[in-house]
């Protein structure tokens, strides 16, 4: 259902509308606003209508029908509002039962929203969805934080198993570590 706005939402629109008011009064001569030559040179023909261009010109010799058809549309739709809604007010739901698919068609807005979500939404969101799938979640995540940590878990479950506990374990891991060391050392030297 329309409403008016709150206050909390008028408000501050009324208080930008003055100082809007205010800064247009006294910054207008910085933009040569008032003074036609001044404006020229201000925007020196960034703004301009070329001589071959009279669209503005033909809009006001157009044939009398394109005149007032605007306005007898208004009253024919304010006559049907003042018949339908006044005098007869059974009217509308006595046609939206003998036409129920031209008033489906109508409160549906001719099914624009429909379409637009079956033709543009749901594949756009299904080709967002497989970017952010493959692109974030494999390859972005698999190869950063995720891949990172799969990879410290699995070094860490892999070391754990090797520490048992047992003293001679760690003693025989410290004497590989120190043969290996020396091996090298012997290599790199020889």
């Amino acid at each position: 259902h329309v409403h008016e706005s709150p206050a909390v939402m008028t408000g501050p629109l009324l208080f930008l509308t003055v100082g809007a008011i205010f800064a247009g009064w006294f910054a207008s001569d910085w933009f040569g606003v008032g003074d036609y030559e001044e404006m020229l040179s201000f925007w020196n023909g960034a703004i301009f209508m070329a001589e071959g261009h009279n669209a503005l010109e033909n809009a006001h010799h157009v044939p009398g029908w394109v005149v007032w058809a605007p306005f007898v549309a208004m009253l024919t739709g304010l006559s049907l509002a003042i018949v339908m809604y006044k005098l007869v007010p059974t009217l509308p739901r006595t046609l939206a039962n003998t036409f129920n698919g031209v008033y489906r068609f109508a409160l549906n807005k001719w099914y624009f929203d429909e379409l637009y979500d079956k033709i543009f939404v749901k594949p756009a969101f299904a080709l967002g969805y497989g970017f952010w799938k493959s692109g974030d979640g494999a390859v972005i995540d698999g190869c950063g934080p995720d891949g990172v940590a799969a990879v410290c878990r699995n070094i860490a479950r892999r070391v754990s198993a090797i520490q048992s506990g047992f003293v001679y374990h760690y003693a025989f891991a410290m004497l590989i570590g120190i043969a290996a060391l020396v091996s090298y050392t012997i290599w790199k030297m020889g």
